[in-house]
């Protein structure tokens, strides 16, 4: 009971800060055309909308929407597809919690409470209750090397999807993924470092599901 309370708990909060998100998307201006890095304003509505699923925080969050959802129907939820979504989900979130905290927030100001409350929501509520949860109820063991290498594709697509639409839209969701101001080179470090905390929190979570399982 606890857990589908935990879990449900979870994809409410994810639904609220989307429907803020949303919320901030279409109240943005449209003119005067702008690519800065990052933002909303500056393009149609159609075009904001996009950028907003571009973003790496919000794919994440809607991944866990997703998992935490059908944990709350089904607390020991499996199928090879679904470690998959499930791990991809608490890897991102993960990541997307330690890079905001570590480079973004510095560079980032939410202005109004709508921001505040969807950027507190995407990178630091949801981030610490789907780790906790995780810690708290699992299900596992869900986690091989299988599962792993399958979770990967998607952070590898976005990464991918990132440049190249970037070098379409002259627009990037994060600084360090700006090629027109740092060049490709230095993106590539860059898109190299986010590869090496996800495999080490890949590492960290198949580690800790492994010896989570013997216990129990």
């Amino acid at each position: 009971m606890l857990a589908r309370a935990w879990h449900g708990a979870i994809a409410l909060a994810v639904l609220f800060g989307l429907v803020l998100q949303v919320v901030i998307t279409v109240r943005a201006s449209a003119t005067p055309p702008a690519h800065a890095v990052g933002t909303l304003a500056g393009a149609p509505l159609i075009t904001r909308l996009v950028r907003v699923i571009s973003f790496f925080t919000v794919q994440s969050n809607v991944l866990c929407l997703i998992v935490s959802a059908q944990l709350a129907r089904d607390p020991q939820r499996d199928g090879r597809l679904w470690r998959a979504g499930r791990l991809a989900a608490l890897i991102g979130i993960t990541v997307t919690g330690i890079v905001y905290a570590t480079v973004l927030a510095r560079m980032h100001e939410p202005k109004g409470w709508e921001q505040t409350v969807s950027n507190a929501i995407f990178h630091y509520v949801v981030p610490v209750l789907v780790v906790v949860g995780w810690l708290l109820f699992g299900p596992r063991p869900r986690i091989d090397r299988v599962t792993i290498a399958a979770a990967a594709v998607w952070p590898v697509a976005w990464l991918a999807y990132t440049l190249v639409h970037g070098a379409v839209s002259k627009w990037y969701p994060y600084p360090f993924l700006d090629v027109a101001t740092h060049g490709y080179g230095r993106v590539l470090v860059n898109v190299v470092g986010v590869l090496v905390v996800f495999v080490l929190a890949a590492g960290v979570f198949w580690l800790g599901d492994r010896r989570a399982a013997r216990r129990g």
